[in-house]
C-alpha cells in the first residue's frame, strides 16, 4: 500500500471513530503508583455508556486533575488518548498516569486570628504543617473549627481559604503550598427570644419550660442540636426539626423553634352484650373503654380512663391523672387507681401516688406510694384462691433516656431501674387462717430495664433490649406474681401466659424505617420464669426459658403507634404461630 493509501485510511479510521464514535466498555489504567486503579477510574467519571468523543476525552482529564490535586500532586502527567478500538460499536480507554512528587503543605498563615485562636483553632491546622498537602484533610478540620466556634456561641463564623499557593523550589526539585485562611468568627451571640411556631393548642410555657432555656444565655450549637430530643419526649409533636436562629432589627438573638402537633387526646372502645345461654340466666355487657386525654387544655396535664369487660365474672377499672411541674418546679405528681374483678375468685384494688423529680433533661428519679386491698370471694368456703389482705407498697426508681424519639428512637439508650417494698398483712378469711400462722409478710420487688439502638445505615436500626424482675419474700400469692408472655415481653406466646418470681427476658429487633416513626422489623426474643417452691400449699417449682421469633410492622397512626407482629414460639408450626396486636399510647 502507498504511503498516499496508508494516510488516506489513517484519516478515515479517525473520522469513522468520531463520527460513529464507539462506547467505553471498559477503562484500564497504567503507571499509577499512590491510586489504586478504582479510584482513579472513580476520579475519571466515565458515565456509563459514554461514547468515544474529544469532549470525553477533555472531561476525563479534568477530571483526574482536579481530583489528585486535592491530594498534592500538581506535577502530574495523564495521556488518556490511547484508544483500543475492539469492534465497531465498542472501545477499551487507557488512561496512562505519572503522579509525580507529593507536594507538602510548607505553611499555614491567618487573617484575623485574635488570642484565642492561637490556643483552641490555629493548634489544629499547624498539625497539618510539613506533612503531604490534603485538601480533604483541610476542609475537615475547618468543620471542626467551625463546630467549635458554634459551640462557644459564635453561630455565623466563617473560615475561608483566601489563596492556595505553590511555590516552586528549582534546587531541590520540590513543590510545596502556603495557605492563607480568613478566620472571621463574628461577633459572639446570645439566645434572647424563643419564637414558637405551629403550636395551635400547645401553650407556649409548656414548651419553653421543656426547652430549659434561660433567656440572654450563649448560643451553643450542641445544645440547640439536642433541643429535638426534648419536645419529642413530651409526645405531643410531629418529629421536631432542628430550631433555626436569627438576628432580628434591634439585634437580638431569637431561636425558632418550629412544631406541629399531632392527635394527642384519644378515645376507643366496643361495647357489646352478651345474651343469656339458657331461660332465667341474664346476660351481661361486655367490651373496653379507653380514653387518654394526654395534653388537657394545651397545659401538658394527662388523664386516662380504662374500662374492660372481660367476661361476666372479669373486670378492669383504671383511673389516672398527672399534674407537670408542680408550681412551676420540675416536680410531676401522678395519682392513679386500679381495681381488678378476677372471675369469681378475689377483688383487687389500689391507690397510687409518685412523685417524679426531673433532675435533667435525660435524668428522672421517683418516690412511690401505693395502698393495695385484696378481697376474696368468701361465698365458697371450700374453695381457696387467695386471702384477704392489705398492704403499703413504697418505691423508689431512677431512670436515664438518652433516646432522640420516644416511639422509634434511631440512637440512645434508656436505663431504668427500681426497688419496692411492700409490707402486707392478711386479714381472713377466718376459715382459711392456721392456729401459728404468720399474719404479716413483706414483699421486695427489683425491676431493670435496659434498651439501646444503633442506627448503623440512614433508614435501619437495631434495637436491643434486656429486662429483669425479681420478687423476693417468704410468702407469694398468684396476685404477687410476675407475668411473661405476648406483645409487650416475650412474643409467640400468649399474653401472660407464664407467671414467675424471677422472670428475665430479651429482645433483639432489626427495624427498617418506612417513616420517622413507622418501620418494618424482624426480632428474635428470649424469656425466663421461676417460680419457687411453696412445699406449705403444695406448689411445686416451675422453671423454663423460652424463645420466640418473628416479623412485625409498626405503624404510626392517630390512635397512637400500632404493632402487628407475627411469632413462632417453641413447637409452633406456620399454622400455629401467634399474631400480636399492640397500640403505644402512653399515659
Amino acid at each position: 500500500m502507498t504511503a498516499p493509501n496508508k494516510i488516506f485510511f489513517i484519516i478515515l479510521f479517525w473520522f469513522s471513530t468520531f463520527s460513529f464514535p464507539q462506547v467505553i466498555k471498559n477503562v484500564k489504567i497504567t503507571g499509577n503508583k499512590y491510586f489504586s486503579n478504582s479510584e482513579i477510574t472513580d476520579f475519571a467519571r466515565v458515565p456509563q455508556g459514554s461514547k468515544v468523543t474529544p469532549a470525553v476525552l477533555d472531561a476525563v482529564k479534568k477530571n483526574i486533575y482536579s481530583e489528585i490535586q486535592k491530594y498534592g500532586f500538581f506535577d502530574a502527567r495523564l495521556d488518556s488518548s490511547r484508544l483500543i478500538i475492539t469492534d465497531t460499536t465498542s472501545a477499551e480507554l487507557i488512561i496512562s498516569i505519572d503522579e509525580g512528587e507529593r507536594a507538602n503543605l510548607k505553611q499555614i498563615k491567618y487573617l484575623n486570628a485574635e488570642k484565642v485562636d492561637s490556643i483552641s483553632i490555629i493548634p489544629k491546622f499547624e498539625f497539618l504543617v510539613n506533612r503531604s498537602f490534603n485538601k480533604y484533610e483541610l476542609e475537615d478540620n475547618i468543620s471542626q473549627s467551625l463546630t467549635f466556634y458554634e459551640n462557644n456561641g459564635y453561630p455565623f463564623a466563617k473560615i475561608i481559604i483566601v489563596s492556595l499557593n505553590l511555590v516552586r523550589d528549582s534546587v531541590k526539585n520540590e513543590t510545596s503550598i502556603e495557605a492563607l485562611l480568613n478566620l472571621d468568627k463574628g461577633t459572639p451571640n446570645n439566645i434572647d427570644r424563643v419564637e414558637i411556631k405551629g403550636n395551635t393548642k400547645t401553650k407556649d410555657f409548656v414548651i419553653l419550660r421543656e426547652l430549659r432555656l434561660n433567656s440572654g444565655e450563649r448560643y451553643i450549637q450542641k445544645r440547640i442540636d439536642d433541643l429535638p430530643r426534648k419536645l419529642n419526649k413530651l409526645r405531643f409533636f410531629d418529629p421536631v426539626a432542628v430550631p433555626g436562629y436569627y438576628i432580628d432589627q434591634k439585634g437580638r438573638g431569637v431561636l425558632q423553634v418550629e412544631v406541629k402537633e399531632k392527635v394527642t387526646n384519644n378515645f376507643d372502645g366496643i361495647i357489646g352484650y352478651i345474651p343469656g345461654t339458657s331461660p332465667g340466666v341474664k346476660g351481661y355487657v361486655t367490651g373496653l373503654v379507653n380514653v387518654n386525654l394526654r395534653n388537657l387544655f394545651g397545659t401538658g396535664r394527662a388523664f386516662a380512663f380504662r374500662w374492660q369487660q372481660l367476661n361476666k365474672s372479669s373486670q378492669e377499672l383504671e383511673l389516672k391523672y398527672l399534674e407537670p411541674w408542680l408550681f412551676s418546679y420540675p416536680f410531676n405528681i401522678t395519682v392513679g387507681l386500679f381495681q381488678k374483678k378476677q372471675d369469681s375468685s378475689y377483688v383487687q384494688r389500689r391507690f397510687d401516688g409518685t412523685v417524679e423529680y426531673l433532675a435533667s433533661d435525660i435524668m428522672t428519679a421517683a418516690f412511690t406510694i401505693s395502698s393495695e386491698d385484696i378481697y376474696p370471694n368468701t361465698e365458697d368456703s371450700t374453695r381457696f384462691t387467695v386471702y384477704s389482705s392489705n398492704s403499703i407498697v413504697t418505691g423508689v426508681s431512677l431512670s436515664i433516656d438518652t433516646r432522640d424519639d420516644p416511639y422509634a428512637p434511631t440512637s440512645g439508650l434508656l436505663f431504668a431501674n427500681s426497688y419496692s417494698y411492700s409490707s402486707k398483712k392478711i386479714n381472713g378469711p377466718a376459715y382459711f387462717l392456721t392456729p401459728g400462722m404468720d399474719l404479716k409478710s413483706s414483699l421486695q420487688r427489683i425491676t431493670l430495664d435496659f434498651s439501646f439502638f444503633w442506627n448503623p445505615f440512614t433508614t435501619q436500626v437495631l434495637a436491643i433490649g434486656t429486662h429483669a424482675r425479681e420478687l423476693k419474700g417468704d410468702f407469694f400469692e398468684i396476685s404477687d406474681l410476675y407475668k411473661l408472655g405476648g406483645t409487650s415481653t416475650l412474643r409467640g406466646y400468649t399474653e401472660n401466659q407464664f407467671l414467675g418470681s424471677r422472670i428475665f427476658w430479651s429482645n433483639l429487633e432489626y427495624r427498617l424505617l418506612l417513616t420517622k416513626r413507622s418501620y418494618f422489623f424482624g426480632f428474635y426474643d428470649t424469656g425466663y420464669f421461676l417460680r419457687k417452691e411453696d412445699a406449705s400449699r403444695n406448689i411445686q417449682k416451675t422453671e423454663g426459658f423460652r424463645m420466640g421469633y418473628g416479623l412485625g410492622l409498626s405503624l404510626e397512626t392517630k390512635l397512637g403507634i400500632l404493632a402487628v407482629s407475627y411469632a413462632l414460639g417453641k413447637g409452633d408450626t406456620f399454622s400455629t404461630g401467634k399474631i400480636h396486636f399492640g397500640i403505644i399510647n402512653e399515659f
